[in-house]
């Protein structure tokens, strides 16, 4: 064997392509199913995926603090942040300082986001991360380090990770909210 290949590497050209391919197409399967669970809780409840995914993290306990939320949500607690104010300020999580702890701030479902959720099909975001949690440890270093990889060779390895298409729900309500002003 050559020095620095490995025997999973392609040693074609054609290989190399079908290889590709291959993480083109399941990229794809994923970041579509992604987007079509953030379209679907949209159209349906009026929330971004993220949203739902942050609702969908408190359904079965309350969260003691942003921190615990962001853990429960795989995510930083500033993304967090940003999601938890939108569904406060829509009434559907509830903020209270903590009993134990009057520093903490308390994270809960309130009856409307209850209402909201049951009538919400799962996140994506949910199903993904159960995923990654049934794969072998060697599988998940395995992807862990080809998506480092990508991420360096794509030059976004020190952007800021954000709640998936959090960002393009919030610009599409702008739009939105813009285009009633003008009209």
């Amino acid at each position: 064997m050559l020095r620095g290949t490995s025997r999973t590497e392609p040693t074609t050209p054609a290989s190399r392509t079908g290889s590709i391919r291959s993480v083109m197409d399941a990229l794809r399967r994923v970041v579509r199913d992604l987007r079509l669970s953030a379209r679907d809780a949209e159209r349906s409840a009026g929330i971004s995926g993220a949203q739902l995914f942050v609702l969908q993290s408190l359904v079965d306990e309350p969260a003691s603090s942003l921190n615990e939320l962001a853990e429960r949500t795989l995510t930083d607690q500033s993304s967090v942040s940003v999601v938890v104010k939108r569904l406060a300020d829509s009434k559907l999580v509830a903020r209270k300082p903590s009993p134990v702890d009057a520093r903490r701030i308390e994270l809960s479902l309130t009856a409307a986001g209850k209402r909201l959720l049951a009538r919400c099909p799962e996140p994506t975001q949910a199903r993904l991360v159960r995923s990654l949690r049934r794969m072998s440890p060697g599988e998940l270093s395995s992807l862990k380090a080809g998506l480092a990889a990508l991420l360096r060779e794509m030059g976004i390895a020190n952007v800021a990770p954000r709640m998936f298409f959090d960002d393009d729900a919030a610009v599409t309500r702008t739009r939105a909210k813009s285009t009633r002003r003008r009209a």
